[in-house]
């Protein structure tokens, strides 16, 4: 992600500052408390799109 894009993008719920998070492909708005991904170098700005992350992990069962 290219500094001067993260420079000039913010949360579109609080206006709050972005952080990359490389690693997971996201954009990390701790206000919010919510991860938007990026998605082919696009970030994906919308709220239906995000991750709650406070929200417990999907937990899988084998069955």
């Amino acid at each position: 992600m290219e500094s001067r894009l993260l420079d000039i993008l913010v949360c579109p719920l609080c206006k709050g500052r972005l952080q990359f998070d490389r690693a997971q492909a996201e954009l990390v708005c701790q206000a919010d408390r919510m991860a938007f991904p990026v998605r082919d170098g696009i970030p994906v700005m919308l709220e239906s799109e995000a991750r709650d992350l406070d929200a417990a992990p999907a937990t899988t069962s084998a069955a």
